[in-house]
């Protein structure tokens, strides 16, 4: 398949989303010591400026995929890309964390919308094999771009204001919208598809709030508190119905047949916890470099950029290396990666040098992710028919925000169990070291979760050798019976 300049222009606006995307989490991560000191809000309630945003993202992504099946990818894509674009510029405005939390909130919702559209013109756009491996290597480097670029950007407007972190991504996503107008051809809508979801869509959001919630909560309420166990048993009664209205549905948020897929739910489970992981990560290390060593916002987006331009530089090679040594290996090479790189952060100390204790943890993640995320990517969206691509890659991204948001709430919580009534920089180290064990123990389970892919594949060319070897001994048969004379 030829590549001409409408293609290549169609791919890279729709990349914009992604690139948007990392900017935007890099940006306001930066950013969060400098937004809980000026609006006076503690870590608990800081973390839900990212939460509320992840949680929005994931909560809809279900129904942003089917949305773009239903009205046709382009008309979503442009609707929800102009209400992220108001919606950034508007949050820079909030005066007290709850208006902050709630403009990410609606911030994601509308991400919920754009991602699965530009993920799906993809994959509807680009044959699956090596076309469509080579755009999903691009959608990847061009998130790892906007994620470099958050960092520094980042970094650079907390040093004037964090509130211009808020607002840039506005008028970037407004020249997406611009571009996308002219180059993305428009995609019919599916009247035959049937209706829409919303019992689902408000079951599996409200469910997974509550989930978040609880473990936030917990670090006040006490984990065997009235109110934990309460939000435990809602988040499960939630979660529990939404499957029960997807069984019964006519028009289900989720096919939940598509789950039978084996490397799909291989690629949900282990995007969950590279996100979930990475996000607590930052959370940790962005704390640790500016409370504890005294770095400057820019100076810990220095520190963390090293991954991101590995990730922007490796990335477009990763689709001819899923060609050649498929995706299974290049996963479980990712997932080890992470799990090096995560053990290693727990030397850290009160004046520990970074390029012998952080770095060699940010070189690993970054390898992790040039490898690993493309092939997740891939691997997500294998064997899907076209009219269930938006469903497929709405899973796939709703797993990546959930995945955020319940481990950024379970590291935060050990943080905070673990740091009250702490003032010295030996008894803040107590606390981050802890949290940095649990970042290592969803990295390995992210690992193990790779390896039953491995077994999985040695087991399918096992059966596919019998098979063949059966029926060449069969032919074999046959064809020895015709060459002897009859009686």
């Amino acid at each position: 398949m030829t590549w001409d300049a409408r293609l290549w222009g169609a791919l890279l606006v729709v990349c914009g989303v992604i690139f948007l995307d990392g900017l935007d989490v890099s940006m306001v991560g930066m950013s969060l010591p400098s937004i809980g000191a000026d609006l006076d809000v503690q870590l608990s309630s800081l973390q839900w400026v990212v939460t509320g945003y992840v949680l929005g993202y994931g909560g809809f992504l279900l129904l942003g995929g089917r949305t773009a099946d239903l009205l046709g990818r382009r008309r979503v894509f442009l609707i929800a890309l102009a209400v992220f674009a108001v919606v950034s510029m508007l949050s820079s405005l909030a005066t007290n964390p709850e208006l902050l939390i709630a403009a990410r909130f609606v911030k994601g919702v509308a991400a919920a919308f754009t991602a699965p559209a530009a993920l799906s013109i993809i994959t509807t756009t680009f044959h699956e094999g090596p076309d469509r491996n080579r755009a999903l290597s691009i959608f990847t480097t061009c998130a790892a771009s906007g994620f470099s670029m958050g960092l520094i950007l980042g970094g650079a407007l907390t040093e004037v204001g964090w509130r211009w972190t808020f607002l840039m991504p506005g008028p970037v996503a407004l020249l997406v919208f611009f571009f996308a107008l002219k180059l993305i051809p428009n995609s019919p809508r599916d009247d035959a598809a049937g209706g829409y979801d919303i019992p689902g869509a408000v079951t599996v959001t409200a469910g997974m709030l509550s989930l978040v919630y609880a473990v936030v909560g917990a670090e006040h309420a006490g984990w065997v508190s009235v109110q934990t166990i309460g939000l435990f048993v809602l988040a499960a009664a939630l979660l529990t119905t939404f499957v029960i209205v997807e069984r019964r549905s006519k028009h289900p948020l989720v096919r939940l047949g598509i789950l039978r897929t084996p490397s799909l739910r291989r690629a949900n489970l282990a995007i969950l916890t590279v996100f979930g992981a990475y996000v607590a990560f930052q959370l940790i290390g962005t704390l640790y470099l500016q409370n504890l060593l005294g770095w400057s916002s820019f100076e810990t987006a220095l520190a963390f950029l090293p991954a991101g331009l590995l990730v922007a530089t490796l990335s477009p090679n990763a689709g001819k290396l899923a060609d050649r040594i498929g995706t299974e290996r290049m996963i479980i090479a990712g997932m080890a990666l992470f799990v090096v790189g995560y053990a290693l952060s727990l030397r850290i100390g009160p004046e520990s040098a970074y390029f012998a204790t952080v770095f060699p943890t940010i070189m690993l993640i970054g390898l992790g992710f040039a490898i690993a995320f493309p092939a997740l990517n891939i691997q997500a969206v294998s064997g899907v028919e076209d009219h269930e691509q938006g469903l497929a890659s709405g899973l796939f991204n709703t797993s990546n925000q959930v995945g955020g948001a319940i481990m950024l709430a379970v590291v935060t919580a050990v943080i905070g169990s673990q740091s009250v009534g702490v003032t010295t920089p030996a008894g803040m180290l107590s606390a981050y070291k802890p949290a940095l064990g649990v970042v290592t123990g969803i990295a390995a389970v992210g690992l193990l979760v790779a390896l039953t892919g491995l077994i999985g594949l040695k087991a399918r060319r096992a059966t596919e050798a019998q098979e063949t070897a059966e029926l060449e001994s069969v032919q074999r048969e046959l064809a020895e019976e015709e060459m002897t004379p009859a009686a």
